[in-house]
């Protein structure tokens, strides 16, 4: 057992916190890696808030995790001391069932053991996530991540990122395709940079003119402020994918109605209430909607290699440990651009 130092809630309505825990001995099967950023997602929050149902406290949250491999085990193969590393949200899953079989594994019909706010397979000891000096993890669920991107532009890529390549992938976003995305946030600017980088023709359906040129410069060729009157009406019968990044109560009725033949609405945010859908907006021209949620981890292995090969990284704001509360605060008000990244030193 190691112990570390990170930051962690110790119940949902307090500040996060310093906080000393152990780290569990490096087994065969696994490595140590130590943290070097750690995106802050707001997931996080919600989690560290008790905002998605009861939660396991002390909570060290972080689930965008860079480092260097220090310690490898015996049995390892796939990673040695020096190694550039990446952990995502998930840190375990039973390799036992048809998903895991398939390499699905973030489908795991056990559930996977979630990177914090968990309990390993035991079902007694929790986890603790990136929110720390170093984390021990199976080496099995870990990434490689590129060495010429930039590690602070990186760290969001093991959630954000690939939260929104898996689904582009898997409606087959690309050249001759149209990509509407809503929202421009965390998830959202990483949505229209791999989907630019990908080939596809990108529009930014936003609620102002706030962050059009910013959507611009990350290639966009289009920006559409959907609180003018009629701007989704001339859309109608235009995209093949949209991606909504949005955590907001809408109605998603008008947005279907911009959908081409066979087109789908990609849900990514999650809102506080259930959809109201009309059954006709998806009638009508073979329209779907559907949802999207991480990836495996082979997955998102291809997408920093794809984010490699493009030089796609996520726009940051690094910060300190003890700024970390503050950061929860202006995530909360949507004013960042466009992750915030804790920069493992501090802690």
């Amino acid at each position: 057992m190691t112990k570390v130092r990170g930051y962690a809630a110790l119940g949902p309505s307090e500040k996060l916190t310093a906080y000393e825990f152990e780290r569990r001995a490096v087994g065969a099967a696994d490595i140590n890696i130590e943290i070097e950023f750690a995106g802050i997602c707001h997931s996080d929050i919600h989690q560290a808030r008790e905002e998605w149902g009861s939660a396991i406290f002390p909570m060290v949250p972080g689930h965008e995790i860079v480092g260097r491999v220090t310690e490898v085990g015996s049995d390892v193969s796939n990673f040695k001391v020096g190694d550039l590393a990446g952990i995502g949200c998930y840190v375990d899953s039973c390799g036992n069932c048809e998903y895991c079989q398939t390499g699905e594994s973030h489908w795991c019909l056990k559930s996977p053991v979630w990177t914090y706010n968990g309990l390993e397979y035991d079902g007694v000891t929790p986890t603790y996530g990136g929110y720390a000096q170093s984390i021990v993890i199976k080496a099995n669920h870990a990434v490689h991540v590129p060495e010429n991107l930039d590690r602070k532009g990186v760290a969001p890529l093991l959630c954000a990122g690939i939260t929104t390549y898996s689904p582009l992938k898997q409606w087959k976003a690309g050249p001759g395709k149209k990509v509407a995305v809503m929202g421009l946030g965390g998830l959202g600017h990483m949505a229209v940079k791999i989907a630019v980088a990908m080939g596809a023709q990108v529009t930014v359906l936003s609620h102002s003119d706030n962050k059009k040129s910013d959507a611009l410069a990350m290639g966009a060729k289009t920006f559409i402020n959907t609180s003018e009157k009629n701007s989704l009406t001339e859309l109608r019968n235009t995209f093949d994918i949209i991606i909504n990044t949005v955590s907001a109560d809408l109605d998603l009725g008008p947005y279907l109605d911009t959908l081409r033949m066979h087109g789908s609405l990609v849900v990514v945010g999650i809102p506080e209430k259930s959809y109201a859908i009309s059954p006709n907006n998806l009638l009508s021209r073979q329209r779907s909607l559907s949802g999207s949620s991480i990836g495996s981890i082979k997955e998102t292995q291809e997408m920093l290699d794809f984010c490699a090969k493009h030089n796609v990284v996520s726009d940051v704001e690094v910060i300190t440990a003890v700024e970390i509360n503050d950061a929860y605060d202006r995530v909360v008000k949507s004013d960042v651009k466009y992750r915030f990244v804790i920069d493992a030193k501090t802690f």
